[in-house]
């Protein structure tokens, strides 16, 4: 599988990378992704990944740019890897309304089911199987994973990692979609992804398979108080209900004055990679 690099940066001390390729379970999309490796990454010394889910309307870049996760990643050995939200090029069909909350931008980290969107828009493969398989064929990481992200990018490590326990170590979200069968932004995609019945949305519900999970790696959340999208469609209360009918533990900060933006995750992603690191073998 070729990969072409588009850009390259040293940052504290280790490289952000740019990168695309033909990712072949998005129906051969050219897909663009960034890696940070860490100065400790080599071929005598693999690290560990996060990968990084982005929220609406991002891009491979808004983490890699705004959230100051970069000294930590260094600090700790920990490589950090953010794809694209969706499949993207030409052909690839979008909201005809161009919205915002589906379509390009917004892949919802799902295998949709339903024309068009079924061609390319094969999100989840590609995030479990696709990119770390390339991932780890390619760079001097090894194969210990967790996953995070914010807001869609929430929801979908979220629930990549509630059906993928055995691949990933931990996951964190800042402002997930908990609920999205119940939630505006989750009911618009679900229904034009994976159409009108409800019970094939479960599959792509945090909070239900948190409920339903016979066992689940450890799980941070953070959620600001003063989001403004809190009440309609994020909905952290129906995880944490989850938890308690599953039996899992979960940590859930809630904080005062914070609203949805990267200002909030910078505030905080230092503890988020700190909470991964315990979890890594070897660090």
């Amino acid at each position: 599988m070729t990969l072409e690099l588009v850009t390259q940066n040293k940052i504290a001390g280790g490289w952000h990378k740019q990168y695309t390729h033909v990712a072949k379970t998005l129906g051969g999309c050219n897909m663009r992704f960034a890696i940070y490796l860490p100065p400790q990454a080599s071929s005598s010394h693999p690290v560990p990944v996060v990968y990084w889910l982005s929220g609406l309307t991002c891009t491979d870049e808004n983490f890699m740019q705004k959230a100051g996760a970069l000294k930590m990643a260094a600090e700790l050995g920990i490589a950090i890897v953010a794809p694209d939200t969706s499949p993207r090029g030409e052909g690839v069909p979008d909201d005809e309304n161009g919205s915002y909350d589906f379509g390009l931008g917004a892949g919802f980290y799902l295998n949709a089911t339903q024309a068009p969107w079924n061609q390319h828009y094969h999100m989840y493969d590609y995030i479990v199987d696709e990119l770390p398989a390339l991932i780890e064929a390619t760079f001097p990481v090894s194969s210990q994973r967790a996953i995070a992200g914010h807001s869609m990018g929430g929801h979908g490590a979220l629930t990549i990692a509630f059906k993928n326990a055995e691949r990933y170590s931990s996951v964190s979200a800042f402002s997930p979609i908990c609920n999205p069968m119940n939630c505006p932004w989750g009911q618009k995609a679900f229904s034009n992804y994976l159409g009108n019945d409800r019970t094939k949305w479960e599959a792509y519900d945090a909070s239900v398979l948190f409920a339903n999970a016979e066992s689940a790696v450890p799980v941070l959340v953070d959620q600001g108080e003063a989001d403004q999208y809190l009440a309609e469609q994020l909905k952290p209360e129906t995880l944490e209900a989850a938890a308690k009918r599953g039996g899992h533990t979960l940590t859930l900060n809630r904080h005062e004055g914070y609203d949805h933006s990267y200002y909030f995750i910078s505030s905080f992603i230092d503890e988020h990679l700190r909470f991964h690191a315990q979890f890594f073998k070897g660090l």
